[in-house]
């Protein structure tokens, strides 16, 4: 712990297994009043507009366990930038600071990017089928959009978070490509 202002970063998707950017400390974090969901439909990072994919966003109601980074403050402004250019490729997204209680028992306010539900691309409707075909179909500038569903299961397996949704979205991929 640093007696220097330090700044907050919640992650909830790859951010927790791929932050890119610099931090002092990170540890599990508890953010009420959003859930993660497979949610947004991408035609950057895991699909184009052809082929989209799916990624996550935070979705009002519910509670979210995830990852919280703190990042120095003299490294603020740069991993802001950074993460508004990651994050906002289409504005699909709201940045907002939110209380986000950490594993060590103190309450943080963290830079947690929540999902415009307005947006052309929110697609919170979607049938498990739906997000399969997706998921399987993408690939984008990042990769392809089952290696990043199944690096996030596989990372909150690790870390002992059960998404019962993504769970079985998993399970399901794991099982077709087998």
């Amino acid at each position: 712990m640093t007696d220097t202002p330090t700044h907050w970063v919640f992650g909830y998707g790859s951010l927790i297994w791929n932050p890119g950017f610099p931090y002092l400390s990170a540890q599990q974090g508890l953010l009420r009043g959003a859930h993660r969901s497979l949610s947004i439909v991408s035609h950057h990072h895991r699909g184009t507009v052809e082929l989209p994919g799916l990624v996550f966003g935070l979705v009002r109601g519910g509670s979210c366990r995830g990852m919280v980074f703190e990042v120095a403050d003299s490294k603020w402004t740069d991993v802001r930038a950074y993460l508004q250019e990651r994050e906002q490729v289409t504005a699909v997204y709201r940045d907002a600071m939110r209380p986000v209680r950490l594993a060590d028992g103190r309450t943080v306010s963290a830079l947690a990017f929540l999902v415009d539900e307005r947006h052309e691309q929110f697609a919170g409707g979607l049938t498990l089928d739906q997000q399969l075909a997706m998921v399987r179909a993408g690939i984008g500038l990042s990769g392809r959009n089952i290696d990043y569903v199944l690096n996030t299961a596989r990372h909150l397996q690790e870390l002992g978070i059960h998404d019962r949704p993504l769970m079985a979205l998993a399970a399901l991929l794991e099982q077709q490509a087998a």
